[in-house]
């Protein structure tokens, strides 16, 4: 049966964040998920995830000025040292909070800075932070992201993180495999998870087109879900959707897996 994790960045934001994850509790989700982390105290988060009796399986290390438009630093060749900084902020969060798994965002790649260079940063940054990770008992995971919601984003198909994984010569870096990204770049979903089930540590959803819930767009998810059992998947699978109206309205495909 598959484990489905709320994202709290994107589900019940119609309520201020504290806020989601009684909501993600009360829909009957037994674990959570968000971008980041570091608006807030731990303190706050460890007391909403207590009260709630829920497990965070999953955030992001620090990816620079999101509200600007940065989408992660980790190929930044000028920006090393605050990469470097970021590391060790999230692994305070992530031991407090109870984190097994963090996830690196590469960035879009930046003006002027060759293809090459932008690689040798973000293995760098990875050989740097994986050690890190592995002392404290968490997985370093990588996420391809499609590059029509973000364009020049680095990192953008599983080949490419998997060779970049293999570069870093570290058994402590997975794949953060997001169905809908992927399906946007390069489709075969079913086929690739299988063939690379041991390098892919969390799975996140969202239907295609419009990165709504399952069941509003091409992606056959009764099929995938059932795929998922079949080759022994036993990780957390992100909600990371925008809801098509709200986020109640639209948990319809999800109850039968949360009883």
């Amino acid at each position: 049966m598959p484990r489905f994790a709320a994202n709290l960045t994107m589900m019940f934001n119609e309520a201020p964040f504290l806020e989601r994850f009684d909501q993600a509790a009360a829909a009957g989700f037994k674990a959570v998920e968000f971008l980041f982390p570091y608006d807030f105290p731990a303190e706050q988060l460890q007391d909403a995830l207590k009260r709630n009796q829920l497990q965070l399986v999953l955030h992001n290390l620090p990816a620079g000025d999101w509200a600007a438009g940065e989408r992660g630093i980790a190929c930044h060749p000028d920006r090393v040292q605050e990469f470097r900084d970021g590391v060790g902020r999230a692994l305070a969060y992530a031991t407090a909070l109870g984190v097994k798994q963090l996830n690196c965002l590469a960035g879009i790649q930046p003006p002027g800075v060759a293809d090459a260079d932008a690689r040798r940063t973000l293995v760098d940054n990875l050989k740097f932070a994986a050690p890190k990770l592995q002392v404290a008992g968490i997985k370093l995971l990588i996420e391809p992201i499609n590059t029509f919601d973000i364009p020049g984003f680095f990192l953008n198909r599983t080949r490419q993180a998997l060779d970049i994984i293999r570069d870093t010569g570290s058994d402590n870096i997975f794949v953060q495999y997001d169905i809908y990204h992927m399906q946007r770049m390069e489709g075969e979903l079913a086929k690739t998870i299988e063939k690379n089930l041991s390098s892919i540590a969390h799975l996140q959803l969202a239907d295609n087109p419009g990165r709504n819930e399952p069941g509003t767009g091409e992606i056959n998810y009764a099929f995938l879900f059932a795929f998922l059992d079949r080759i022994g998947y036993k990780g957390w699978i992100g909600c990371e959707y925008k809801p098509a109206t709200t986020t109640a309205a639209g948990l319809g495909w999800v109850a039968p897996y949360l009883k």
